[in-house]
């Protein structure tokens, strides 16, 4: 997933993920621009899972 995806999308994605998700808070969602990865370490950390299972989680939304 590129950035330019998770962009355009992003605001619907972050709604599903704090549906699925309820411990995950704005702070843990916050997309800024170069800072994607940064985002992911931080929700994987939250949610106990690797970059490949957030990956998939996030496809699936």
């Amino acid at each position: 997933m590129n950035t330019t995806q998770l962009k355009g999308t992003w605001e619907e994605q972050k709604g599903k993920l704090k549906q699925k998700f309820t411990k995950l808070t704005d702070d843990d969602l916050l997309f800024i621009d170069g800072k994607k990865e940064e985002m992911m370490g931080r929700i994987q950390i939250k949610l106990g899972k690797s970059k490949e299972e957030l990956q998939k989680i996030i496809a699936n939304l």
